[in-house]
């Protein structure tokens, strides 16, 4: 399946460049935006900066679409939309913050309410 090469070409990307925490979530589910997001943590501005033109290029040789990319300018979130797949590459700190994987993960969250009940 395509998706799941894309997929894998965004993941390898990420551990090229030494991503940290890389999540993978599947949010067919949840949403029919896209079917996959990645989210991965640069320790810099100037890794994050190279994780995401790392994950846009190795995309594009996959035969992916980029649509948009967010964030370059700063460093401290960079957002890749490649239509089917989402990465976001973040500095921890923003990704704590935002806890991406809390909002788009919303099993794992009742599961542990649950298990704190």
């Amino acid at each position: 399946m395509r998706l799941n090469r894309l997929q894998h070409s965004a993941v390898t990307a990420l551990e090229d460049i030494k991503a940290r925490d890389i999540t993978v979530l599947d949010v067919r589910k949840l949403t029919s935006l896209y079917d996959t997001l990645i989210i991965a943590s640069g320790d810099s501005a100037r890794q994050v900066k190279a994780l995401a033109q790392h994950v846009r290029d190795k995309l594009k040789e996959g035969g992916a679409t980029i649509i948009g990319v967010e964030g370059e300018e700063g460093g401290e979130w960079v957002l890749i939309d490649a239509g089917d797949i989402v990465v976001h590459v973040m500095q921890p700190s923003v990704r704590a913050y935002y806890n991406l994987e809390e909002l788009w993960a919303p099993a794992r969250r009742a599961k542990t309410a649950r298990a704190a009940a």
